[in-house]
Order: C-alpha cells, then sequence, then structure tokens
C-alpha cells in the first residue's frame, strides 16, 4: 500500500492512548479486561499500528490519588512503569511510535537520557518522551522532595533537564561505534564524553548508549500555562491539546503556532494533537444514544460528588447527586483529593460557574458534573465521525488527535475498521506507514540539531 495522495490539504495525525487516568475508564464493562496484562497493552497497539497511527502512548502517575485520606479507586489505579511496557511492545509492533509520560521532576537526566535512548534503539527509532513536571509536595513525598521546588520553577528545572539530556544523546558522534577487529578499536576515543554545569544538574562522565536512531527521541509536552506554551514553542515536536471544540482549539493552535518563529522554527516543525473520544455506531442517532450511556458510566454518583468535593473542599456525601449543588460556600484551599490534576486552582471561581449554569440549565450534582466533564468528543456513523475529524483538522483546530478509548483494551477496533478507511479515501491520512522510524511518521528530521536560543520579540 502506498501513501496518502498529495492533495494539497492537511493531513491527519493520530495516536492512540491507552485509558487509566481520571474518569474516563469504565473498567466495570463486561467487554474491559485487565488494566495491568501485557495482553491488553498489546491488542491496542497492534490495533492502532494496524491503523498505521503515529504512536501508542502511556500516560503516568507518580503517586496514588486520596480521596478524604483513603485511596480514590473511583478510577483505574495501579499500572506497570511506562518504558518497561513500552520496551517489550517494541517487540511486537514494528512501525507504531512509542511515547512515554517521564517525570522531570523527580528524575535523572542521565538515567532517563539512557532509559529513552535504549528504547529508541531496541524499536528502530520509534522512542517519544512526554516532558511533564511536577506541582506538588503530595506527589513528592514518595521521592522524600516534597516541596523542594516552588512550582514557578518546575519549567526551568525541565528546560534544562532536555538540554542536559540532549547533550548526553549528542555526546557520542556518528561513526563513534568503530568495531574495527584489524585495529583492534571499538570505539573512537572520545566516544560519549559530556560535561554539563548549570543551575539544576552539574555533571560530567561518559554516557554509556550511542546515539538513538532518531537522534534525539521524539519529544512531547502537555502544558497549557504560558510558560508551558512557551516550553513546547522552543522544545517540543508534539504539543498536547485539551481543546477540542473548534472555537476554543483554534485559538490554542495560533498562539502556540505563532510562538515557534522566535526559536527559528516553522509551524510544521510542532504537532499540536488534543486528545479525544470517538463513539462510532451505524447511525447518528444509535452512536448518541451509545455516547450518553459511556458518559454516565463514566461519571457515577460518587464519582460526581467526589467531583464536587475537590472543588468544594467540603465532605458531601450527604448530598444527593441527583439533588442541587450545596447552597454553602467552599472552604479556601481546603484539599479533599489528592494527587489530582484537575480543580486545583481558581476554584472559587470554578464552583461560581458551576452554580450559575446548573441554575440556568435546571442541572442537579451528577447532570452538571457530566456537563463539565465534557461528552464524547467525536459521535456518529463512521462517515460523520471521519468528516467532522477531517473539517476539524482542515480548520487549523488541531494537527491530528490521540484518541483515548472507554474500553481497554478493544476501545478503537470499530474506529480502525470503520473511519480510517475514510480518512484514506478522503486522501488526508496514509495507506501505509513512508519511513521507519516516528520522526519519519510526524515529518520532522531526522538528527535534530540544538534548539537556537530565541530571538527577541519586536
Amino acid at each position: 500500500m502506498s501513501g496518502p495522495e498529495n492533495t494539497g490539504r492537511k493531513q491527519v495525525h493520530l495516536a492512540a492512548q491507552l485509558p487509566g487516568i481520571h474518569n474516563v475508564t469504565v473498567w466495570a464493562d463486561p467487554r474491559s479486561r485487565s488494566q495491568i496484562a501485557f495482553d491488553s497493552f498489546q491488542h491496542l497497539a497492534r490495533t492502532a499500528e494496524r491503523g498505521r497511527f503515529d504512536f501508542f502512548f502511556l500516560a503516568e502517575g507518580l503517586r496514588l490519588r486520596e480521596h478524604k485520606g483513603r485511596l480514590y479507586d473511583l478510577d483505574v489505579v495501579g499500572r506497570p512503569e511506562n518504558l518497561t511496557q513500552l520496551s517489550a511492545l517494541a517487540a511486537v509492533t514494528a512501525r507504531l511510535g512509542l511515547a512515554a509520560t517521564v517525570n522531570a521532576t523527580f528524575n535523572e537526566p542521565y538515567e532517563v537520557a539512557r532509559r529513552l535512548a535504549t528504547l529508541d534503539h531496541l524499536s528502530g527509532g520509534r522512542a517519544a518522551w512526554n516532558v511533564v513536571t511536577s506541582f506538588d509536595a503530595f506527589t513528592g513525598e514518595n521521592f522524600r522532595r516534597g516541596g523542594f521546588l516552588a512550582e514557578s520553577d518546575r519549567y526551568a528545572r525541565a528546560a534544562e533537564f532536555l538540554a542536559t539530556a540532549r547533550e548526553l544523546w549528542d555526546s557520542w558522534a556518528e561513526g563513534d561505534v568503530r568495531a574495527d577487529a584489524a585495529a583492534g578499536a571499538f570505539v573512537r576515543p572520545g566516544a560519549g564524553r559530556f560535561a554539563h554545569h548549570g543551575e539544576h544538574f552539574g555533571i560530567s562522565g561518559r554516557f554509556t548508549t550511542p546515539r538513538p536512531p532518531q537522534g534525539h527521541p521524539v519529544i512531547i509536552q502537555a502544558g497549557d500555562s504560558p510558560a508551558g506554551r512557551e516550553f513546547a514553542a522552543a522544545e517540543a515536536d508534539v504539543v498536547f491539546s485539551k481543546y477540542n471544540r473548534l472555537d476554543e482549539a483554534r485559538a490554542f493552535y495560533r498562539d502556540v503556532k505563532s510562538r515557534l518563529a522566535r526559536y527559528g522554527r516553522t509551524p510544521d516543525r510542532l504537532k499540536i494533537l488534543p486528545t479525544a473520544t470517538v463513539v462510532v455506531a451505524d447511525s447518528d442517532a444509535e452512536a448518541a444514544a451509545h455516547a450518553e450511556e459511556i458518559t454516565r458510566a463514566q461519571v457515577s454518583p460518587q464519582t460526581a460528588i467526589a467531583h464536587l468535593e475537590a472543588v468544594w473542599g467540603r465532605d458531601l456525601s450527604g448530598y444527593d447527586p441527583d439533588g442541587p449543588l450545596p447552597d454553602i460556600d467552599p472552604v479556601p484551599d481546603a484539599q479533599m483529593l489528592k494527587g489530582h490534576s484537575l480543580f486545583r486552582r481558581d476554584r472559587d471561581a470554578i464552583a461560581r460557574g458551576w452554580r450559575a449554569l446548573a441554575e440556568e440549565c435546571g442541572l442537579s450534582i451528577r447532570e452538571l458534573v457530566i456537563e463539565v466533564s465534557g461528552g464524547q468528543t467525536f459521535v456518529g456513523s463512521p462517515h460523520t465521525v471521519a468528516d467532522a475529524i477531517d473539517h476539524f483538522v482542515q480548520s487549523d483546530g488541531a494537527d491530528g488527535f490521540v484518541l483515548v478509548p472507554h474500553l481497554t483494551p478493544g476501545g478503537l477496533d470499530d474506529f480502525v475498521d470503520r473511519v480510517v478507511p475514510l480518512l484514506q479515501e478522503k486522501g488526508v491520512f496514509r495507506r501505509d506507514y513512508t519511513g521507519p522510524t516516528l520522526r519519519d511518521h510526524l515529518g520532522l528530521p531526522h538528527r535534530p540539531e540544538r534548539t537556537p536560543v530565541p530571538k527577541e520579540t519586536p
């Protein structure tokens, strides 16, 4: 099979994420299988590769969340470590990119650079790193570093962490592995030598792992703050977006892409991929009914109350989830749900907005949480879903999507079997991979150079 026809239209990029964080997974569904067994990861990864997706992504949590001091187990909790799982998946896939979240706050550059270089070698150039930071002392307690780094400094550490990792990958040049039996020389004398002295890291020595096949693994970033957007523009190859409403998505797309020129980069060097969900059925009406069932399963009565408590900072277990919102005010700075990135800022403003929406629309607690959590992103027949995805991308709302199915591991089967062929017929999605590496799939250069110093903004 060949690649997509040259239609002059933007090509859609697709990735898959194994669900398991927040309240996305409907783990109680009879069709749901293990969130830990390798077979589940293998099934979803192979489905994504059959659909010619760019990459398979695993998110990360470094501490189990707690709700009112007890383990928060309404969602899936507990999962194997990302890079270990992806290393195993490298052996059962051939072209699919393999992307892992690895925290830049509670790790060290040498070890992360070595493990990512190893994954890139094992997979023949398919590794990607989602660079994240940690904002809370609660997570830090697992590492005996609780509160050691101010939130305002975390992107500075992440930027230096990434720069240091790149120096390590670059410490091996092309041809450093000589393997010259006649001369009795395996490597060149200077191979792997490095020295970095900065604000956060001061290390020197020799890096053990030769330069990865991609030069540098693909870099992914997901921050939405001004600092996060600037970090993405300067450093990332892919940025995850939370915006899957077209108006909001286009504004985010314009803003982030407009920052690239300051770093000597062109818009095609950064792919913007919102997370999205898909519900496909024979008709739009059937899909809509199924989507409503899924959303109500994702937001159980207990989940609705827990989300409300996270915003109000109060024990609201006595309230009826099918009744009205409480008429009491939130408790400032009280944390009922720890280790969860949602609802951690401006909770008073969130509560005011929720109350206004509930009053305007006559929503119960559960109905409100369903409303603010967002329904399924793309819902309809295969043709409806394919048209909607294509329109979103051609309208510069995104360069593609990271699809998060509600079921593990078969949640993408219908999309790959029924929607992907329609995107291929439109000429906006590849019929086959055109290169072996993830950089090939994303249209990015190999052997990337160091990020240049930003130019002054007029």
